[in-house]
């Protein structure tokens, strides 16, 4: 019943949208730290679900203005097999493994341990692996040190890890946006399976021209036949540092003329399509609608939008924001300076990355290195135990 996404929205299958949602809303009340557990839709299933302690997790607090910490929450791409495996110990993690495996319709933890990597590696896996690992990753330091949790005032999450940010700030309930997750990675897959196209890292120098470069990039395209070619921005990381995306006979292009653009080194990104561009289009509307059906509230602390790097005013803002995502750049770079912009003098928060890989760490040295002297990473791997 959970294996396909909801992409033609007739009657019939709003319906059954509205019937896994309900069974998310089972599964999310379930979950210790999910509120307004009251007026649930009845139970879709007699399967046994995790019980567990509500006292065990208290992810949301009062804040603590002095001494305060901001958490970041990776995207697509940081994931790797074993990750999670330092996490089991964790309180509430092979619960969270367990509502997992029955929304997804398949052991999710298994792949995440074992693979096989290319099974992990696909869209539409990896962003529920990201999804779930990196809230793993907050049960950890909450265990560890609760005051980086009791003091958070902000959290930002790049692409897919925006909903992470969204669920731990109290904004989605974790089961919800997990179906969400669902949705959206399954849509984007269908996405990019309509036309070869890619993503290419891109450093530049100084005098880098990348909307001149898109623009040739594009041309070219059209000399090859190519109606209505995509090529663009996809990813503002840090000064110098972006993602272009688009159909991949641009991107070839703009491999084989990188120096004419000024661009220092390119290379191509292990994806399956042109996230965050136009090319992702025909996944708006599945995703819009499973936004339609499934709760939000304002988030509880500051949340950063991918789009233009401000933080969300309202449960509407939150729905439109997620959508306008998919076809909009992300910018990360915007988003960074927007969270640690601060007067002369004033303290630096202490920044935690909750999830598999160091990519925003790595982009927060660059942007900012006064900040970055007070980041941690939150091991997902048993490495550090």
């Amino acid at each position: 019943m959970l294996a396909s996404a909801v992409v033609s929205m007739t009657a019939a299958s709003r319906g059954k949208v509205r019937s896994l949602v309900s069974l998310s809303r089972r599964l999310s009340s379930n979950q210790p730290g999910s509120s307004d557990t009251s007026h649930r839709d009845p139970p879709e299933s007699d399967a046994p679900l995790p019980d567990a302690d509500p006292e065990e997790r208290h992810w949301r607090h009062r804040k603590n203005p002095s001494g305060c910490s901001v958490l970041l929450f990776p995207g697509q791409g940081s994931q790797f097999v074993g990750m999670g495996r330092g996490l089991l110990k964790y309180p509430n993690v092979k619960d969270m493994f367990t509502v997992a495996q029955k929304i997804l319709g398949y052991d999710l933890l298994s792949l995440c341990l074992e693979g096989p990597e290319e099974e992990l590696m696909k869209t539409v896996h990896c962003q529920p692996a990201v999804f779930v690992t990196s809230l793993a990753a907050v049960e950890r330091l909450n265990r560890e040190n609760p005051k980086a949790i009791e003091t958070c005032v902000a959290a930002a999450g790049f692409s897919v890890g925006e909903f992470a940010a969204l669920v731990f700030s109290g904004s989605m309930n974790f089961a919800e946006a997990l179906f969400a997750v669902k949705v959206r990675a399954e849509a984007m897959q269908k996405a990019s399976e309509l036309v070869p196209s890619g993503m290419l890292s891109v450093i530049g120098w100084p005098q880098a021209q990348y909307k001149y470069a898109c623009l040739q990039a594009k041309e070219h395209c059209k000399s090859l036949g190519i109606e209505e070619p995509v090529c663009s921005v996809a990813n503002y990381l840090f000064p110098d540092g972006r993602v272009i995306a688009g159909h991949q006979q641009a991107l070839d292009f703009l491999q084989k003329n990188s120096r004419h653009f000024q661009f220092m080194r390119t290379k191509p990104l292990p994806v399956s399509g042109a996230f965050h561009t136009e090319l992702m289009a025909t996944a708006i509307e599945p995703l819009r609608e499973i936004l339609r059906q499934v709760e939000v509230r304002r988030p509880e602390i500051n949340v950063y939008s991918n789009v233009d790097g401000k933080r969300y005013m309202n449960e509407s803002h939150v729905r439109r924001q997620l959508v306008k995502q998919l076809v909009s750049p992300v910018k990360w770079e915007q988003t960074l300076h927007e969270i640690y912009e601060r007067t002369q003098g004033e303290k630096f928060p202490h920044t935690y990355e909750v999830g598999p890989g160091r990519q925003l760490g790595a982009t927060l040295q660059k942007c900012n290195r006064k900040a970055f002297t007070t980041y941690t990473h939150v091991e997902v791997t048993a490495y550090e135990d």
